[in-house]
């Protein structure tokens, strides 16, 4: 029969998993700032490719160079969303390992160590990709000089 743990190595060990857990609800709040961010940049491709069938000339050509960006955006924050969802599974990992290290005495520092390291990285690579698309996203949304400088035609006085 395999003895049960004692009631105060279960609370030590919930207490050693608690920044973990913290720090998997800042990486889903990352995520849901992401995907937030991922589905505006859908919509807003789908909003380019209807104009783009019925344009032509510069304004065309500015959809187009439009909606080139905005592929590259939705790549990039796939990227940003990929890294954080590994960093959360590491982090997952780390907490089932300091359960499973204190519930059966097994020394498994050197992999949570390590576990956690990876966890810090995919999320800093995260953060690091979701810049990438802000700056991506900063050099297409400005707005234009035609409508910046534009003015307006004075109007002709009703001829009655």
């Amino acid at each position: 029969m395999i003895p049960l743990p004692q009631v105060s190595l279960v609370s030590q060990t919930i207490q050693l998993a608690l920044a973990p857990v913290f720090l998997l609800a800042g990486i889903g709040a990352f995520l849901n700032v992401s995907v937030s961010r991922l589905a505006r940049i859908i919509d807003r491709a789908r909003t380019v490719e209807a104009a783009i069938l019925t344009t032509r000339g510069r304004e065309h050509d500015r959809l187009v160079h439009e909606i080139r960006v905005l592929d590259q955006r939705m790549s990039v924050v796939n990227m940003a969303i990929f890294l954080s969802v590994a960093s959360a599974c590491a982090v997952c990992l780390v907490v089932i390992l300091l359960f499973a290290g204190n519930l059966f005495g097994a020394h498994l520092g050197t992999p949570i160590a390590i576990l956690f390291s990876l966890a810090m990285l995919l999320q800093a690579g995260g953060f690091a990709t979701f810049i990438q698309e802000i700056r991506l996203g900063s050099k297409i949304i400005h707005v234009r000089n035609e409508v910046l400088y534009h003015k307006a035609e004075m109007e002709e006085p009703d001829a009655e």
